[in-house]
């Protein structure tokens, strides 16, 4: 956890997952958002309960807890004194506040998961505004801001590999989603049933995509659609000739449909005369659109 407090409200944020330079608290004041640098402090409390202790004692005489003191356990900087506390702690060893974040205010409304119908409230992940549900994990993510999430998500993983930080823990609940059936979801902002699209035609990293809405993660998707880019993955080239070859089919048929609609009509003057020319003008169409 990483902490950063208010300096007029000293109400306390954690922006262990917020790659934005600011935050907004509750009061106004925009907070900005670096690590802190930790001063070495004499434990003066229990960081379990916050009673005063003798110095030196390895248990707390009120609740029985651990003192602990090993550096190397003392990862909670205290964003008022700066004192480095353990990750565990409830309350500053040096000055004795209690360790309290509040979540951070994120524009937005809660909107039903698509997936289990629980509500989504809005919330931030690395800066970027979103819902996650907090029933089955998922991320509904708006149109604007999925390419931006997903960069940030690959830039993550590569600065964490690089530093050979542990992987944080999976998000995923239950069973492996793509282990389940088929299911087209609706979207949260227009019940409209979405499309099933495999990201970049080959990751098999299958996302549901509103057009006009946003992008629906299921829990693991995003790590491994950050795994897939860093991998090297690029979209697949018998894939995209597929895709090609099935627009310009459906060009041609819309076309087709076109030109008997206006022979039916008599409105063929630009084609033919005659029944022979219409089909040699719809031959010489066809041929444009799928050569």
């Amino acid at each position: 956890m990483r902490l950063i407090a208010c300096p007029n409200c000293h109400a306390q944020y954690d922006v262990s997952n917020i790659i934005a330079d600011s935050v907004t608290c509750r009061c106004g004041e925009r907070l900005e958002n670096k690590p802190l640098q930790a001063v070495d402090a004499r434990i003066h409390r229990c960081g379990s309960c916050g009673a005063q202790i003798v110095p030196d004692t390895r248990l707390c005489a009120y609740c029985g807890s651990e003192i602990i003191q090993d550096e190397a356990q003392l990862s909670l900087i205290c964003p008022e004194c700066l004192a480095r506390n353990a990750e565990i702690s409830r309350f500053c060893t040096a000055c004795g506040i209690a360790f309290d974040p509040e979540p951070i205010h994120v524009e937005g409304r809660e909107l039903p998961c698509p997936a289990c119908s629980a509500l989504m409230p809005p919330r931030q992940v690395a800066g970027i505004g979103l819902n996650e549900c907090g029933g089955c994990n998922g991320l509904w993510v708006p149109g604007e801001n999925f390419d931006l999430l997903v960069s940030r998500a690959a830039d993550a993983r590569r600065a964490r590999d690089t530093e050979g930080a542990p992987a944080p823990a999976p998000r995923v609940k239950g069973a492996n989603p793509a282990e389940q059936r088929v299911q087209y979801r609706k979207c949260p902002e227009c019940d409209a049933f979405m499309q099933r699209r495999n990201y970049r035609k080959s990751s098999g990293v299958i996302i549901d995509v509103c057009r006009d809405h946003g992008t629906w993660l299921d829990a693991d998707e995003l790590e491994r659609i950050a795994g897939f880019i860093l991998s090297g993955g690029t979209p697949s080239a018998a894939l995209e000739s597929e895709h090609e070859r099935a627009r310009a089919e459906a060009d041609a048929a819309v076309a087709f449909a076109r030109l008997r609609g206006q022979r039916e009509r008599g409105a063929m003057g630009q084609i033919s005369g005659t029944g022979g020319d219409f089909v040699g003008g719809l031959v010489n169409i066809l041929t444009r659109i799928l050569s």
